[in-house]
């Protein structure tokens, strides 16, 4: 099932996206806590498709590829790299991403995301499917001139948590082995990044586990899964693209802010 989270009518629905991409069966409820048919479909067309989920927590895995780790001179990390990003971060399909008056190196990073569907603690590798809902595509927009200066003290908000710098979508899909999931990044048309999810350092059911061993994941938690290799500049004017198998294409223009 690909889930999509819409507006339509001054109303905000969920609805599975209908093979052909052109009508969306509406839902009653959420897929957190439960989904009905409302024996409504709506057209595509007619609606604005939404961030897959309302204001979640962000966790991001950072140095997760072993091809993006070589690009940045470093070496493989001991314990994995964990960060998280404001709820504030998140836009959806086709919104903006906000390039600051201020910044100077504004970098993409196509990435699989994991969407939690229900609470998990102490959750070994292989129960972490039971605890995941779905995936979606996204994209960790990063400052890496703040982010060098603050990860020099080991953190990493402002350089990866700022407005718009975590879109999302467009669709959740379950049922969907993450294992081995084909990734591609394009920067106005012209491929930028192209991996597999099985190059992944630490997989999905680990990914999980290991959060889950030290704090509680709760449904609609997002878990950015790491960037390979061919990470880059964007600039104002420019188009990016994440497309996932299996999930589709995230496309998100880059504006100039404005105050």
């Amino acid at each position: 099932m690909r889930i999509v989270r819409y507006a339509v009518g001054g109303e905000r629905h969920y609805g599975e996206l209908e093979s052909g991409g052109v009508g969306i069966a509406r839902f009653e409820g959420d897929p957190f806590t439960g989904l009905s048919p409302a024996g409504h479909t709506d057209r595509v067309d007619d609606v604005v498709v939404l961030p897959p989920v309302d204001r979640p927590r962000i966790f991001g895995f950072a140095y997760n590829y072993a091809s993006h780790v070589g690009e940045t001179d470093r070496e493989i990390p001991e314990v994995p790299v964990c960060f998280m990003k404001p709820s504030t971060a998140v836009v959806g399909p086709g919104d903006a991403i906000v390039y600051p008056s201020d910044g100077e190196l504004i970098h993409f990073e196509g990435e699989l995301v994991v969407v939690i569907g229900k609470e998990a603690r102490h959750v070994k590798p292989s129960e972490a499917a039971d605890h995941i809902l779905g995936y979606t595509c996204g994209n960790d927009v990063s400052d890496r001139v703040v982010q060098r200066k603050e990860s020099a003290f080991g953190t990493l908000l402002i350089g990866k948590g700022q407005d718009t710098f975590a879109p999302l979508g467009p669709v959740i899909a379950t049922e969907l082995d993450p294992s081995g999931l084909a990734l591609t990044t394009r920067v106005n048309g012209t491929v930028v990044q192209s991996a597999s999810t099985a190059d992944l350092l630490l997989p999905v059911p680990e990914i999980v586990s290991y959060l889950s061993r030290y704090l509680t994941l709760l449904p609609g938690d997002v878990i950015m899964t790491g960037t390979p290799s061919g990470v880059g500049p964007i600039r104002p004017g420019d188009e990016v693209e994440v497309e996932i198998e299996g999930i589709g294409v995230l496309r998100n223009p880059v504006v100039a802010e404005s105050r």
